[in-house]
């Protein structure tokens, strides 16, 4: 199925939940999720606690990363 994905039309399998498209944008090579990562389904906003939830095709899911700087 076809998602945006931060702006980015991408394929995914179906079934495919907000877990799998934030580890694949974001996880280390140990496979870990860092922390400060916000997800937006459809403008929006998604708890952690419900990122095992599925997505549907045409979704657009935008996955933000907390930057420290100044």
């Amino acid at each position: 199925m076809e998602l945006i994905i931060n702006g980015d039309r991408r394929e995914v399998a179906d079934g495919t939940t907000v877990e799998a498209v934030v580890r694949d944008l974001t996880a280390s090579d140990g496979g870990g999720i860092p922390g400060g990562i916000a997800v937006a389904v459809n403008d929006e906003v998604v708890r952690r606690t419900e990122w095992n939830s599925p997505l549907g095709a045409g979704d657009h899911v935008d996955v933000l990363t907390a930057v420290q700087g100044g």
